[in-house]
């Protein structure tokens, strides 16, 4: 959004600045009520009388499209809280039947001034620890799994509750991308991704063979979890160093989860209620 004599606009004005006069009065349509319709003519170098001569002589097909598709955006947008980009609303009308193109959504996103939040990354700042260089990536030579239990992936991320950090664990199994287990705690260490580690045990019939993918954080490389993971037959594999995108689905989970739950809410309680 732009800032004009008081006045919140969109930044598509420039945009649409440079389109036909009947793309301009349609702009002026959507949005005269809420900005002025005086305003947005000086801004667009139309007159005022041009455009409620257009308004009379009819919507054309395309801008009554426009004004109801528009409709439909802000009530997928804002039943997201605002956590939607185009290529979500875009999903979200597609699933309720109706058609158009992603680059229209777009469009009528940045007409409108609607952006997904975006969340804010926090950064530990732990000094680096020596790899354990003996435990390779062993998913870049395999195929995506074709059923459940084949290849799991943990990893975790810092919630704020209240004043104080917390640190939740997940396991995800890759075929579904499910979380299957999770673990929360006020302390990072070993102990809380085993948690998480066992409650996925717990939930599935597993057998010796699959595949437990995770970064090279010291809570996974650690001796506790190495001796967990060689007890039920799991078989660690790590992310390449400085190449976080091995583990891509978990930093996608957080990243959802973060954006859509998270952020722009306090939470003061574990129950996150």
């Amino acid at each position: 959004m732009i800032r004009y004599a008081g006045i919140r606009t969109p930044k598509k004005v420039a945009t649409v600045s440079g389109g036909t006069t009947s793309e301009r009065f349609g702009f002026i349509h959507q949005f005269g009520k809420k900005l002025g319709v005086r305003y947005l003519c000086h801004w667009l170098n139309l007159s005022p009388s041009g455009y409620y001569a257009w308004r009379l002589r009819g919507l054309s097909k395309r801008v009554n499209d426009d004004l109801k598709l528009s409709q439909l955006v802000h009530r997928e947008y804002q039943r997201s809280r605002g956590t939607y980009g185009s290529p979500r609303v875009f999903e979200a009308l597609k699933r309720l039947g109706i058609r158009t193109s992603r680059k229209r959504v777009e469009r009528l996103m940045r007409e409108a001034g609607l952006r997904a939040r975006a969340i804010k990354h926090y950064r530990n700042s732990a000094a680096l620890h020596r790899y354990f260089m003996s435990i390779p990536n062993r998913r870049l030579a395999l195929p995506k799994p074709k059923h459940l239990n084949l290849h799991w992936v943990a990893d975790l991320t810092y919630l704020k509750v209240g004043k104080q950090w917390r640190y939740l664990a997940t396991v995800m199994d890759l075929y579904s991308r499910r979380i299957i287990g999770w673990s929360l705690s006020n302390r990072k260490n070993a102990e809380l991704t085993i948690a998480a580690l066992k409650m996925a045990i717990r939930k599935r019939d597993i057998k010796p063979g699959i595949i437990f993918h995770t970064d090279r954080g010291a809570e996974f490389r650690s001796y506790q979890m190495q001796s967990v993971l060689s007890q039920y037959g799991l078989i660690p594999s790590m992310n390449r160093p400085y190449h976080s995108i091995d583990n891509a689905e978990m930093e996608s989970f957080y990243k959802t989860l973060k954006g859509d739950l998270i952020r722009g809410k306090k939470y003061f309680n574990e129950s996150f209620a």
